[in-house]
């Protein structure tokens, strides 16, 4: 058990820290239009970078956290992410399952190729996203 909490709290840490990150990003990103033909090169690697560390923060939040933080009080479970994510919306620790089912799409998106009009739909879906994301900082540290 006391592994466990030592592992949360490693977690903790590195998500405090790639949603300082992000946060740097997404102020960035904020007002670039996400249509990839309009934008420079400079332009395109803000919005690289913001949703590499978008996808960074999901992926430590949904797979290493909340993991941990159900195996602290259960730890014979052995469910799928989609069994984490319902079990943390249970414990509070997300408000909505549909939600972050969402964010983990949008990552997994990433890893294919799509026209230049799909990579915009996606940059913009994840600038709407990310204040949800920037909100972990407050549930992660008050519980």
């Amino acid at each position: 058990m006391d592994h466990l909490k030592e592992l949360l709290n490693d977690y903790k840490d590195q998500i405090l820290k790639a949603i300082e990150h992000l946060s740097y990003s997404y102020q960035k990103v904020f007002n670039l239009s996400p249509e990839i033909k309009k934008l420079n090169s400079s332009d395109l690697e803000a919005w690289e970078a913001f949703f590499s560390r978008f996808s960074r923060v999901s992926d430590i939040f949904l797979t290493k956290y909340i993991r941990t933080k159900i195996l602290l009080g259960d730890p014979a479970f052995r469910g799928s992410l989609r069994d984490s994510v319902d079990q943390g919306e249970k414990l509070g620790l997300i408000h909505d399952a549909e939600v972050w089912m969402k964010i983990r799409e949008l990552r997994n998106a990433s890893a294919h190729e799509y026209t230049a009009e799909d990579l915009s739909r996606i940059f913009e879906e994840a600038r709407k996203l990310t204040p949800i994301l920037l909100d972990l900082e407050n549930k992660i540290t008050t519980k």
